[in-house]
């Protein structure tokens, strides 16, 4: 397969004034089973879009395919090693050329609309950017419990995840993610990016007009109730410092 196989996902050659609207940034590390449909998704939701985005792969420690795949849907490949997603993620936007700034995960796919939908609303310059709404790739009642009081979190928070997107220029701004938490980077990411936007009268946003879809490998493996059934992990996440937990979920996970 060639490098440019998926044209309108390859990244657009920048130089001088010509640079891409879009920078999407994948954190992956050993994601074949995923990377692929995260990337057609974006091929799909770019289609609208008059120039294609530039689509930026970070490779964590990969022992697979997953950065020959990216390189078959034209992707750039960079690599950062650290066991911080925090890092992994400023990594990516900080190769960004684009406008306006994307993150999303390799085991998630976004819906045909949302690049689109994330140019209006920022476009409009009535919003700072946020997060998405997230669906899960199977449901079962554990998960649609989990998804319950996650979403009533988000209510009364008023923040959302999943997929992050804002322009480059307020990313860098409220200085990308916080590189001191090894995880709970993003619950902090959207509490500053909301922040930042209320002093600026540009409120934070949950896109409407698409979402994700996410993998429910982390429900796989450690069970669907896994919220209710351990909470001293869930806490332990949310901290952002106890790197057992951080390991066991994400660092050292495989499945």
């Amino acid at each position: 397969m060639t490098a440019c196989l998926h044209a309108s996902v390859c990244p657009r050659v920048t130089t001088g004034m010509h640079s891409p609207r879009f920078s999407i940034v994948i954190p992956a590390r050993d994601e074949e089973r995923f990377i692929g449909a995260c990337l057609e998704s974006i091929r799909i939701a770019a289609l609208p879009l008059p120039n294609p985005p530039e689509v930026i792969v970070v490779l964590n420690r990969c022992t697979d395919r997953t950065e020959a795949i990216a390189r078959d849907f034209g992707a750039r490949i960079l690599r950062e090693d650290a066991r911080i997603l925090a890092a992994i993620r400023n990594a990516g936007a900080r190769a960004a050329t684009g406008e306006l700034l994307v993150t999303i995960d390799a085991d998630s796919t976004m819906t045909p609309g949302t690049l689109v939908a994330i140019d209006r609303a920022l476009s409009s310059g009535t919003t700072v950017g946020g997060g998405t709404l997230i669906r899960p790739d199977r449901t079962s009642a554990g998960i649609r419990a989990t998804l319950f009081f996650f979403n009533l979190a988000l209510l009364i928070t008023r923040l959302s995840g999943g997929l992050f997107w804002c322009s480059l220029r307020d990313f860098h701004a409220i200085g990308g993610f916080d590189e001191s938490l090894i995880s709970a980077e993003d619950v902090d990411f959207a509490r500053r990016l909301r922040a930042y936007g209320k002093r600026r009268r540009r409120p934070f946003s949950t896109l409407r007009g698409g979402h994700i879809v996410t993998s429910c490998r982390k429900f796989d493996a450690f069970g669907d109730w896994c919220a209710f059934t351990r909470p001293r992990l869930m806490w332990r996440l949310l901290t952002g410092r106890n790197r057992p937990s951080a390991d066991a979920f994400y660092y050292d996970f495989r499945r």
